[in-house]
């Protein structure tokens, strides 16, 4: 039996809007700066995912997003000559222990993607790259934070595309202080933008609204800011860093997504956890789920359950968590 153990996303905010047309004709050799997406994520242990593999009859998969297991699973299969998918490729029951809810800002899809892959490569002894899992299974279209984080862990940095094929090159990683704790607030019913209403929100920004996009200050906010206090473990000024970045990422997306939130609700959770004293708060991705980061683990327990109280929410409905400073864990068990 093959086990994937795979950490959570969290998504601070895009670098760049550059149009999308530019990427179909591959790089502009005049600027050097002719880059589309890019952007600033963290990864995290939990919520996070296991998932088991073992050989099968017929494939199967059971489990929270077990459909969306499968059909990663059948994607894969379908990326290798028809020749080889029986004998070399046998069937495999998927049966997933635990899964971060999808549509909710964790980057539940890639992770689950690359998973699914990971471990049915390992199951079938194949050598595959990370960039040649990444494209049989369709991930890392837009942003690679969650690729590298899947592979890497930490607090990372990627550059952006130049191109629609290419997948985004990793230009920084830290690893995140150990003793630092992450509160997540995914409020309950809701979720974020995603599939085709997303693609057309991304086709509409970066062909009207790149112009707009504040890259040259997220760009310093990034080199100047959250780096440098990363590397000096300088929780005020990361904090600070983090909330003026995430804020400033999400202007662009305010018409298609009500607010420079998913929001009020959202506005309303970040603007109580600064208020109680924590000010590297924000949205991941496109939400719904909240983020705010603390010096420990007693100051994120006192806040997890401050913000419960007052916002009448159930345990399932926040997590506290360390950041995941290594990748997925893949073993055989058994």
């Amino acid at each position: 039996m093959i086990v994937v153990q795979a950490p959570s996303r969290l998504h601070f905010g895009l670098l760049s809007l550059r149009g999308e047309r530019d990427l179909a004709h591959g790089p502009n050799q005049a600027s050097s700066t002719n880059r589309c997406y890019g952007g600033v994520g963290l990864m995290i242990q939990s919520p996070g995912m296991s998932i088991r593999f073992k050989p099968a009859k017929e494939w199967s998969a059971q489990g929270p997003l077990g459909e969306r297991a499968l059909s990663f699973a059948g994607r894969f299969l379908d990326s290798f000559p028809h020749a080889q998918r029986t004998a070399a490729h046998p069937a495999q029951e998927i049966m997933i222990d635990r899964c971060a809810p999808e549509h909710a800002g964790l980057g539940t899809g890639t992770q689950l993607g690359l998973a699914v892959a990971r471990g049915l490569a390992e199951a079938w002894q194949l050598s595959i790259s990370p960039e040649d899992l990444c494209g049989r299974v369709g991930r890392g279209q837009r942003s690679a934070l969650g690729f590298h984080g899947f592979f890497q862990g930490g607090f990372l940095v990627e550059a952006g595309k130049t191109n629609h094929s290419s997948i985004s090159p990793l230009v920084a990683r830290v690893p995140f202080p150990e003793e630092w704790r992450i509160v997540l607030i995914s409020p309950p019913g809701k979720t974020g933008l995603h599939g085709f209403e997303e693609s057309e929100v991304f086709q509409q920004l970066t062909t009207q609204r790149a112009a707009l996009h504040p890259s040259e200050a997220l760009c310093r906010l990034t080199l100047l800011g959250l780096l440098p206090a990363l590397s000096e473990r300088d929780f005020k000024n990361f904090g600070e860093a983090l909330f003026d970045y995430n804020r400033l990422a999400g202007q662009a997306f305010a018409p298609s997504q009500g607010g420079i939130y998913a929001g009020p609700h959202v506005e309303e959770m970040i603007h109580f956890i600064q208020s109680q004293g924590f000010v590297g708060a924000g949205q991941s991705s496109w939400g719904p789920t909240v983020f705010a980061v603390t010096e420990d683990e007693s100051a994120a327990k006192d806040l997890a359950a401050r913000t419960c109280a007052s916002f009448n929410l159930q345990e399932k409905d926040i997590w506290v968590t360390a950041a995941s400073n290594q990748g997925a864990i893949v073993r055989a068990d058994g």
